[in-house]
Parts: structure tokens; C-alpha cells; sequence
């Protein structure tokens, strides 16, 4: 069941739209047999069993994934994290509990792409606390609830009715939409030939909360921890600049770095760069090793 024997979602003009043909091409399950094929699996540890069972339920991670195509991040790196997910559940599934799978991936879907944007932002991007990750997930939803769709700065009035509803400071609602700000129309197509609907067709069902869910149960000393070993790969130089710019209260200016360090502007965010992309690797690796070891110890468990 390894993800290289998977659709690829190739770079370039074309390649979502390719690889959203090329998934439909699996036929869903029944539910006589999505529970066979299950049973299978478990029993059996059939693989060409468990490779329908993650192939035929594709589509759902796809759907699931578009719902998060806001945050600046590669969609094939976010629908590749979703199919991790899924391929997850399907080791953890157990058809006798009497629910599809699907209503039990949706869960490990959501939870792998969102924990692949927090490696990504929240470390180096924005703060760890419950209450910002709720908004961080939740902002985009709030402001097509009372209707604030329009690109730039938000209302005085809308940036309170968001504090309220999701219980931060205006402060911080007015950072994170700044931050958040660029995303694509929900209702740009979907194809250049405007086959395919509209980016919102696409979106994730909101009736389900994990976002809430996710943010409230996420080990803030565990994701600190992460950061400061991520940071051992830096030299001195980088390690100063990366936290002047990326992880103080009040960044400072590549002036006022370029005077300390006797360097131009340009070089002084050429280290910035680099440093943030040596961090988020090294985040990375932690992360993948961290869930690999709990994969070996779930496997380990008698059941």
C-alpha cells in the first residue's frame, strides 16, 4: 500500500485537472463490498485489498484537500499528505464498528493535512495557542458566514462579529486575515474550460469541527520542543536573524540587521530564507520520523 502506487499529481498547468480524472477512474465501493475488502485486510493483511479500499475513496481526499488550498502551500503536497492520512485509517479500520469508511478517514484525512500546514506556518509563521489555531483554521469559513468576501482589510464591524464568534482579540484577527490574504475566489472555476464547477464545489462539509477538535488537543510543549531542535541546524548568523525576523514580538527591519552584520538588505533576507527553509526540512524530518515510530508502536500493540 505505498503511495507510489498512487496517482501522481503532476506540476504544471494541467496537472490537477489531469489527476482529477485520472481518480475518478476508480469505481466507488458498495458497502457489502468496501466491508469484504476491509475484512480482508484485516484478517488477511491483503494488500491488493487495502490498495481499492484507498483508491476508491481518492476522491474524498481530494474534496477534503481543496478546502485548505488557501494557505499558500504546493495543493499536490496537501493532497499527498491527505492521501497519507487516508492510508492511516485504512491500517486503523475496522468494519464490525458498523460505520464506512469514509466517515472514519475524514477524521485521519483532516488531521494529516492539517497537521502538514502547521508544520509549515504555525512554527515560523503565527502563534501556537489553542485560540489562534482556531482561528487560523476557521477565519476563512467565519467570513463567508456573514458575507466578508472582499479581498483587503476587513470592516471594523466584521472584525468584531469574527473575535466574538471565535473568542480572540481584533488584534489578531485583523493579523491573521493579512496573512491569510490572496486566496483564490470560491467561485473561480475549477478547469480553464470551466468544466469542471467552481473551486467551492470542492469544499470541505463544515459540519464536522475537527479543526476545533485539532486546535484543542495539540501538545504546545511538544511542538516548542520540535522548533528548538529544527533551529540546531542553523549557524549563529542565521539562528539571529531567523528569530529577529520570524519569531519576535516585533521583527525587526533588514536595516537594522544589515547594520549589525555589515551586509545589505538583500543579503540579510537571503539568510532569512534560508534559515525558514532549513527549519521547515528539519520540522519535516522530526515530523515524519515522530509519526513513523508511532506507526511501528501502534503495529507493535496486540490487538
Amino acid at each position: 500500500m505505498a503511495q507510489t502506487s498512487l496517482p501522481v499529481l503532476a506540476a504544471g498547468e494541467g496537472g490537477l485537472s489531469r489527476y482529477l480524472d485520472e481518480i475518478r477512474r476508480f469505481p466507488m465501493l458498495e458497502p457489502q463490498e468496501e466491508y469484504m475488502l476491509a475484512k480482508r485486510y484485516l484478517d488477511y493483511d491483503d494488500r491488493e485489498a487495502a490498495h481499492k479500499l484507498v483508491t476508491s475513496h481518492l476522491r474524498l481526499v481530494a474534496k477534503i484537500a481543496m478546502g485548505y488550498r488557501g494557505y499558500g502551500l504546493p495543493i499536490g503536497e496537501v493532497i499527498s499528505e491527505g492521501n497519507v492520512g487516508l492510508m492511516q485509517a485504512v491500517k486503523r479500520y475496522d468494519p464490525e464498528k458498523g460505520f464506512r469508511l469514509a466517515t472514519y478517514a475524514m477524521w485521519w484525512i483532516k488531521a494529516s493535512i492539517q497537521e502538514y500546514i502547521l508544520r509549515s506556518w504555525s512554527l515560523v509563521k503565527m502563534g501556537t495557542t489553542a485560540n489562534q489555531k482556531r482561528l487560523f483554521f476557521n477565519l476563512r469559513k467565519v467570513k463567508g458566514q456573514i458575507q466578508a468576501l472582499d479581498e483587503g482589510d476587513l470592516k471594523p464591524d466584521q472584525v468584531t462579529a469574527i473575535a466574538e464568534k471565535l473568542g480572540v482579540t481584533e488584534e489578531d484577527v485583523v493579523s491573521m486575515n493579512r496573512r491569510l490574504s490572496g486566496d483564490t475566489s470560491l467561485n473561480a472555476p475549477l478547469r480553464a474550460d470551466s468544466e469542471g464547477g467552481e473551486w467551492q464545489d470542492w469544499l470541505v462539509d463544515d459540519r464536522d469541527n475537527q479543526e476545533t477538535v485539532l486546535a484543542e488537543s495539540e501538545e504546545l510543549d511538544q511542538r516548542r520542543t520540535m522548533l528548538k531542535n529544527a533551529m540546531g541546524v542553523l549557524n549563529d548568523r542565521e539562528r539571529r536573524i531567523f528569530e529577529a525576523r520570524r519569531l519576535a514580538e516585533e521583527p525587526m527591519t533588514l536595516e537594522d540587521l544589515s547594520t549589525e552584520f555589515g551586509v545589505s538588505r538583500e543579503r540579510v533576507r537571503q539568510i532569512e530564507v534560508r534559515a525558514f527553509e532549513k527549519v521547515q526540512d528539519s520540522v519535516r524530518k522530526m515530523a515524519a520520523e515522530t509519526a513513523s515510530r508511532a506507526l511501528d508502536a501502534d503495529r507493535r500493540v496486540p490487538a
